[in-house]
């Protein structure tokens, strides 16, 4: 996993050019997620974290945030073997000290850094006329690369990179007795002194730091050449000319870290339609109907304009017709594809950033036949249907909702963000209506996590309306814990033999799974995750349940698939979603007539890895305790205190789930703010 820094300081351009880059250089090995302040203090990272990555900014807003505690964590994550890449601002924040603009009483920042993985000064700025929150300034500047800092890979000579504000890395040649090494340099003269670095590598305990004075993150197909006066165009034509020199250099960059760099370079993926389909053909128009209120109508085409995204319903005359067009071409690669234009929604582009948002989702209602293949290669909806008739059968009436009702994509924004973003459209879908992809390219996750979910994860959000009378007797923070226990019954009982598969529920909300890499093991790595999202409206809560769970792909984490022995046969998206959907509903239906009872409580506990762990609560002074369970009123976390010989003291801690983190690995509960 990776992390960008979004938070006080940085730009929103500067995280967006980081993301852009760095997904195209890293998919599917690792994912690349923007985290804010808050993540970095309180939540636990580092375990997970291959590379802790800060943007382009003004790194003074990085101090406020993270000076004390956030540094602290930083500096130790990367000196026990962590790795630190700071562009620009990350350069500046990444060193012993900042030198910018001294003596321009309006701009000039001077001022020791903690982190100091440079033992010196970032002196700038290298190239005179900076102005905030513009690209006056901006520069294709010529930069030098030291060769024979890089021991592998295909690295340029020379490039022209992106330049806005940058330092140099003052006398770092000096430092080589400390571990310092450089990367490039400027070329041509400068305005400051203390030579010309303007990359650096510094080794840091058992980790290590790469620190930027340009911004080779930045690609100049995301470059407006009409956004800054009339010198720009040239600027970005330069870039543009260098732009394989460019991902070159970010790739040896990249692989000095010892990370695993993608041989080919991934594709932004393009939005595809969302295709609406049913078990029962005639309840689509039904549904259809229903949305009669909130349908706009414009020059004979239906809309509807949701509060995050606008959906266009499209004809079945227009739909055949461009179906025609799409026969004529190739299946498309769901990694690294460029849709046929006809697929194309309004505000799609080439290969550069893209305001997915903005981009009207085409919806094809199917009344009368489910989607073919052609139509979508890597979904068949012939083998959920037929899944989830079976199952829904052998649950006899238990199970007849969750799933009746598909809509599925194969590249959308987010499963979540489709359904609860739009509360308009939310409020008009029946319980158990589903969302399903291939391929996320903003997923959602607790806080502020946002990923790219490669192929071969399934990836759905369902619907459910819980009633807000039944509060006291099955309270809606169970929804979590149902969902959980569902998606490990789900697995479990996918077929004959399948119920020793390892897989394990984390408190609250994750998928854990032994490491299959390390047999004789009791070892866990996550697989996947839960959000659940509410709302309320006339005497219901309206919920939103993700779901991520790594099936068949194999980076950037294991999968269901890599758990199975040989003579298995290998889970299939369709199969699992199907299982897990009358899993979910079965077990609902049970908690709203009798709660969360003894039962419940029982089949969760067996799921789950926390039984008499050990941990520490950090927010209460260290105080150590042993996890008894959940209560069963209002789902908190049971931990009994311990004392002197670790024996109990009578006293029993309930921690929330919203308000605390759980790092399984080290025994630690965190409280959130």
């Amino acid at each position: 996993m990776f992390l960008t820094f979004l938070g006080n300081g940085s730009t929103i351009e500067s995280v967006r050019h980081c993301l852009y880059t760095l997904r195209r250089l890293l998919s599917p090995n690792y994912a690349v997620i923007p985290v804010t302040d808050n993540v970095i203090l309180k939540e636990p990272w580092t375990a997970s974290c291959a590379l802790l990555v800060f943007p382009g900014g003004a790194d003074m807003g990085y101090c406020r945030s993270l000076n004390g505690e956030g540094n602290r964590r930083i500096e130790q994550f990367v000196r026990r073997g962590g790795s630190y890449l700071g562009f620009c601002a990350g350069g500046y924040y990444g060193s012993s000290k900042c030198e910018f603009e001294v003596g321009n009483r309006v701009l000039e920042v001077i001022g020791n850094r903690e982190l100091a993985f440079f033992p010196g000064t970032c002196r700038g700025c290298a190239f005179k006329g900076f102005v905030y929150h513009s690209e006056a300034g901006a520069k294709a500047v010529d930069v030098r690369v030291e060769k024979e800092a890089f021991k592998a890979g295909v690295v340029p000579q020379t490039f022209r990179s992106y330049y806005n504000g940058g330092g140099i890395f003052a006398d770092a040649k000096y430092f080589a007795d400390k571990g310092v090494e450089i990367l490039a340099s400027y070329t041509g003269d400068l305005d400051v002194e203390g030579g010309s670095a303007a990359v650096v590598y510094c080794k840091v305990g058992e980790g290590g730091a790469i620190l930027t004075g340009p911004h080779p993150e930045f690609a100049a197909v995301n470059l407006d050449p009409k956004s800054n006066g009339p010198n720009y165009p040239k600027l970005v034509e330069e870039l543009a000319e260098d732009d394989d020199s460019r991902v070159n250099f970010l790739k040896a960059c990249l692989a000095k870290f010892g990370l695993i760099v993608s041989e080919e370079t991934s594709s932004v993926p393009s939005l595809s339609r969302l295709h609406l389909s049913s078990m029962h053909h005639y309840l689509i128009p039904e549904l259809l109907a229903s949305w009669e209120d909130i349908i706009t109508r414009e020059d004979d085409e239906e809309y509807i304009k949701g509060e995050n995204d606008t959906f266009h319903l499209e004809k079945q005359e227009s739909r055949w017709s461009l179906n025609q067009l799409a026969r004529t071409l190739p299946l498309p690669n769901v990694l690294k594809r460029h849709e046929p234009l006809a697929d194309q929604g309004d505000g799609a582009s080439d290969d550069r950033i893209v305001d997915y948002n903005a981009i009207t989702k085409r919806l094809i209602p199917h009344e009368t036949e489910w989607p073919g293949t052609k139509e979508t290669p890597y979904f068949n909806h012939h083998a959920f249907y037929a899944n989830l008739k079976k199952y829904q059968e052998e649950r006899g009436g238990e199970a007849e909702e969750y799933g009746k009702y598909l809509m599925y994509g194969e590249v959308v924004t987010s499963t979540n963000t489709l359904l609860e973003k739009n509360p308009k459209l939310l409020s008009t879908l029946p319980p158990g209506f589903t969302v399903t992809a291939t391929t996320q390219v903003a997923g959602r996750g607790r806080g502020s996590n946002v990923w790219v979910s490669p192929a071969g994860c399934l990836i759905f959000s369902t619907t459910m309306k819980h009633p807000m009378e039944l509060s006291n007797t099955a309270p809606v923070v169970f929804i979590q814990y149902l969902a959980a226990i569902a998606i490990a019954e789900g697995i479990q009982s996918y077929d004959r033999g399948y119920q020793d598969v390892p897989v394990k529920l984390k408190w609250p909300n994750d998928i854990y799974a032994q490491d299959p890499t390390k047999p004789g093991k009791k070892e866990y790595v996550k697989i996947g995750g839960i959000l659940v999202n509410s709302s309320y409206s006339s005497g219901n809560y309206d919920l939103v349940v993700g779901i991520g769970i790594n099936t068949t792909n194999t980076a950037p984490t294991t999968s269901l698939n890599a758990l199975l022995g040989p003579g298995f046969t290998p889970f299939t998206l369709e199969k699992l979603l199907a299982r897990i959907l009358t899993k979910f509903e079965t077990i609902y239906k049970g908690f709203c007539r009798t709660g969360f009872d003894k039962k419940l409580e029982e089949t969760y506990y067996k799921h789950w890895l926390h039984t008499d762990q050990i941990v520490t609560l950090e927010a209460e002074g260290g105080v150590r305790a042993r996890v008894k369970g959940i209560t069963r009123d209002w789902g908190l976390l049971k931990a009994e205190e311990l004392g002197w010989e670790d024996r109990p003291t009578g006293k029993i801690w309930e921690l929330q789930s919203d308000s605390n983190s759980f790092d399984f690995f080290k025994g630690l509960l965190k409280r959130k703010t």
